[in-house]
């Protein structure tokens, strides 16, 4: 896969008794290493703050694509995620697992190029998905 991941990508994780939290990335492709920014709200009871603001730093190969997420500023009960996950084959989307170091709490996440949001491409997924 020789597509450069550099763009805004929508995305959307699920967090458990939280439920489906969307954020907005800025992806910076620089040979295959990943940096960028992240925006989302924040959906803690009590959060002193709106809005969460973070940074990108990771690496992609082939279509294997893997970050840190580092809040800024740290402090609100998390600082760092990892993220591991996919690019598609026309790299339109990532998609994978998060998870917070030394602690059981991780979650899925897709991010979408802005042209199509994550949240829908995430309500279409489910759809096709076989009812159990």
């Amino acid at each position: 896969m020789t597509d450069d991941l550099t763009g805004v990508w929508d995305g959307t994780y699920i967090q458990p008794s939280i439920g489906m939290v969307t954020f907005l990335t800025t992806l910076i492709d620089s040979g295959g290493a990943l940096g960028g920014s992240v925006t989302e709200p924040c959906m803690t009871s009590g959060c002193p703050v709106s809005t969460h603001n973070a940074s990108i730093s990771g690496h992609r190969s082939g279509s294997a694509v893997s970050f840190v997420k580092t809040y800024e500023p740290p402090g609100y009960g998390y600082d760092k995620v990892f993220y591991e996950g996919a690019v598609n084959a026309d790299a339109t989307e990532i998609s994978g697992r998060w998870r917070l170091p030394g602690a059981t709490l991780s979650g899925t996440f897709l991010m979408v190029r802005s042209s199509k949001t994550a949240e829908t491409t995430a309500a279409e997924q489910q759809a096709r998905e076989p009812v159990r």
